[in-house]
């Protein structure tokens, strides 16, 4: 054949490909297989523990776990109920993460010890401080069920508490009375009843569903009970019993069975607050908007008050702002003894209503009989408040509409006082981040304002157009006045600031470089030369450490400035320029202004951490890559972003390519586009609608965008009020467009909203029914985000053998050989 003299490389290279395929099974009896040696090696690099610390500094605790789940563990029974995904036998989440081992260094020590006495083969999980951070209780996992066991932090001795009966499936497991001295846990009721078998089930009868005309918009949930059947292993498995467990493992019933939610202590511990699920349950929304039931306790277990009753929520106004009207976000005002606070609407619940403030908060002082007293109105949707003390407050609000927050200071004694507003900005324009307020805990063991004569301090992450560069401001809260007190100023390292005391001008922070794995440091910022170093973790992927690597930036055809990181190959000579084969990796975010769109927040710092979904593996392979590159779309107005999707979208891709390019590193005909989800679906859009690229790779992501049609990502529009853009973003409706190679990968068992493995599935078909060149990888038992070391070696080994096969290679011959097993 003689086709490749009449049509450009690329098409012909995509030909020839689909012929070598012709012919062939549909599918592969392939077993898991493993990447080449300079990835395994990467993948299997001994992973650095999580670390805890102390308020006071006195303990820091250091847990260790396994990098990565087995399949065996993935293949455990799972029922997936209402949003949860429970392992039946345990009664706990099915996808927790564990830790086997903890090590404890007290302040002064030289190295850590090894906690005594922990559970042999540990499954910890669920970590719990005392309220005065002396000790540490946490769940483990055995066979048979789940135990609560207590850390004794100054012996570094662990004890058991609890026999194999705890009930996690809900989570909030470990609640601590305020003495510190016991537990309130849930345990599994006596009277449980045996699950169904639902395969094995006989139907009584079809299953209905109805609506009485409302509006019930709601998102692409996964997981949702379906049947009866459903409804009664969830109620089952949702029951529990309260017992408060004491230090010596002595236990008392607390509260009688019911499906217990959330769990709160007063500050002073007087007062419990519970949330309790009811019925009806619903088959459209997860069991976090079943009806619901708030109320109060004393620390005996006395009934207080009922304070709310909340229905069934599956009729929501439209809108990623709409709430439900009435009392909601109930919680306790942390530098009161037992004081509630709420918010409610102005608006109806309804973006929207046009209304001066959208939300009022107020205050509920136990017990609980006299009226709530009002505190602040919120000119947006209210989120939260840091608390001082009587007369100081600093609550936050937030529209996702303009993207704009506020934040007010004002005296919750005094509700005639207005507020002040401190901050008015656009929440995604980095370079204007005034920073967070930094805490400290009281007497009670609650996070407050830490305010040091009359002054307040904030911690910001200090992007700007001329680097990053975190700082510490004190704010003095009578003039409003700030005085920047710390600027991190170090050379080819960053300084991520963790905490800060004023008192003592102590700030803890945690150091890296692309070389030099995070650690932890004390610093005196009145006197710099007093740095004491915490931890001491070494780089376990050294193959990479003399990779060069660089934060670039170029302009878009628009003149938006766009930013990625950059990583040439492995050995490679900036002076000769060699013509590399690159991968493009990204992820699309959406924006109301080009400003905030244009800020570059990437660090060439930043640690060379790759983790399993990074493509940063491939430089050891001879490829550049850009990683995070930018990829905004914007709407400004009453325009929305993705009006003009596709439009950016080329774009964008178009510039990274190009500045690339002018660097001299790559040749152009050898790149590949690469995204997880969002990004998937932008990676099998430009493969349909540019030919910019060699090949793509496009992992769990959604594809028809009408299996979403009450909005998806920052789209609130529905699919009948914007059918053109749901058509002109939906790559399966351009499958006939894709002439490139695309690998598609998805998870079995994704539980993502929208990201159904039916995407993957259908659009695949659709891609093989017009003979594009396409290979659907779809990985047993995985979720949204890849866990199992098996799935993840045969991932990245599929990744591989695509990037070799059309991308790498240079001969067309070559790309007719079947995919080699580096494993």
């Amino acid at each position: 054949m003689k086709i490749c003299n009449t049509i450009p490389l690329r098409q012909c290279l995509s030909l020839m490909v689909l012929f070598s395929f012709l012919g062939s099974v549909a599918q592969e009896n392939l077993g898991y297989q493993k990447p080449s040696e300079e990835i395994l090696s990467l993948v299997e690099a001994p992973m650095a523990p999580s670390v805890l610390m102390t308020d006071n500094g006195d303990h820091m605790l250091f847990l260790y776990r396994n990098q990565y789940k087995t399949i065996a563990e993935l293949s455990e029974t799972e029922l997936r109920l209402a949003g949860l995904r429970i392992n039946p036998k345990t009664n706990i989440g099915s996808r927790t993460n564990y830790y086997n081992n903890i090590k404890i260094k007290g302040k002064g020590d030289s190295k850590e010890v090894a906690v005594a006495n922990l559970p042999e083969a540990a499954r910890l999980a669920n970590f719990a401080f005392s309220p005065d951070q002396t000790k540490i209780a946490a769940t483990n996992t055995t066979d048979q069920g789940v135990e609560v066991w207590v850390v004794d932090l100054a012996s570094a001795t662990a004890k058991r508490l609890t026999a194999a009966t705890v009930n996690a499936n809900m989570g909030d497991v470990i609640n601590w009375f305020r003495d510190g001295q016991s537990v309130l846990v849930k345990m599994l009721p006596k009277d449980r009843k045996p699950l169904l078998n639902i395969t094995a089930a006989v139907p009584k009868g079809p299953v209905v569903s109805v609506n009485d005309g409302k509006k019930a918009q709601n998102r692409t949930y996964q997981d949702l009970l379906k049947n009866p059947n459903d409804e009664f292993n969830f109620e089952q498995l949702a029951r529990s019993e309260l017992h408060q467990v004491r230090l010596d493992a002595s236990s008392t019933p607390w509260k009688g069975t019911d499906l217990y939610r959330n769990i709160s202590f007063s500050p002073n511990g007087d007062y419990v607050m519970v949330v309790t699920v009811k019925r009806p349950f619903s088959y459209l929304v997860p069991y976090t908007r079943f009806p619901a039931t708030t109320t109060v306790y004393d620390r005996n277990g006395k009934l207080v008050k009922t304070l709310l009753e909340v229905p069934l929520i599956e009729d929501l106004p439209k809108g990623f702002m709409a709430v439900r009207e009435g009392m909601r976000s109930l919680s306790w005002r942390s530098d009161k003894p037992a004081s509630l606070v709420y918010a409610s609407a102005l608006d109806g619940g309804d973006p929207a209503n046009e209304v001066a403030y959208r939300d009022e908060v107020f205050q509920w002082d136990a017990p609980f009989n006299g009226n709530p007293r009002s505190l602040i109105k919120t000119k947006n949707r209210y989120r939260y408040i840091q608390w001082g003390d009587d007369h100081v407050a600093i609550a936050h609000d937030r529209w996702w509409n303009n993207r704009n927050a506020k934040s007010y200071l004002f005296d919750p004694s005094d509700a005639t006082q207005e507020a002040v507003v401190l901050s008015d900005r656009n929440y995604q324009d980095r370079y204007s981040d005034p920073g967070r307020f930094v805490t400290k805990r009281d007497k009670n063991g609650m996070n407050v304002l830490d305010l040091h004569r009359g002054k307040a301090y904030l911690m910001g992450e200090g992007h700007t157009a001329q680097g990053q560069f975190p700082f510490v401001d004190e704010m003095d809260l009578n003039t409003l006045d700030k005085n920047r007190v710390y600027t991190s100023s170090l050379e080819g390292k960053k300084e991520r600031l963790v905490a800060f005391d004023p008192k003592k001008n102590e700030l803890l922070v945690s150091v890296e470089s692309p070389k030099e794995y995070p650690n932890y440091y004390l610093k005196n910022i009145k006197n710099p030369g007093k740095t004491e170093q915490l931890t001491n973790f070494d780089n376990p992927f050294k193959s990479l450490q003399d990779v060069y690597k660089e934060v670039i930036t170029y302009q878009r055809d628009d003149g938006l400035e766009l930013s990625g990181t950059l990583y040439l190959p492995v050995g490679y000579d900036k002076e000769k320029k060699e013509k590399m084969p690159m991968i493009l990796w990204a992820y699309p975010r959406e924006y109301k202004d080009k400003n905030s769109a244009s800020q570059n927040t990437q660090n060439p710092n930043d640690f060379t951490y790759p983790y399993w979904g990074s493509p940063v593996y491939w430089v050891t392979k001879g490829y550049v890559v850009l990683a995070n590159a930018a990829f905004p779309i914007i709407g400004e107005g009453e325009e929305q972003p993705n009006d003009s999707f596709r439009k950016q979208l080329v774009a964008n891709a178009k510039a990274a390519i190009d500045a690339v390019d002018g660097m001299g590193y790559i040749d152009t005909d050898r790149v590949a586009v690469g995204g997880h989800s969002y990004g998937a679906f932008m990676v099998a859009n430009l493969l349909s609608h540019s030919d910019l690229f060699a090949a793509g790779i496009a992992r769990s992501g959604a594809y028809n965008r009408t299996l979403t049609p009450f909005g998806f990502q920052s789209e609130e529009r529905s699919y009948w009020e914007a059918p053109e853009v749901y058509y002109t973003m939906s790559p399966f409706m351009h499958a006939d467009k894709m002439k490139t190679p695309l690998l598609l990968v998805h998870g079995e068992a994704d539980n993502n909203s929208g990201t159904y493995p039916m995407q993957s599935e259908r659009y695949f078909n659709a891609l093989k029914g017009l003979g594009a060149t396409v290979r659907l990888v779809m990985l047993p038992k995985e979720s949204h985000g890849y866990r199992a070391k098996e799935s993840i070696m045969h991932l990245l080994w599929e990744q591989d053998q695509w990037l070799e096969k059309y991308v790498k290679q240079a001969n067309p011959i070559e790309l007719s050989q079947p995919m080699k097993n580096d494993g």
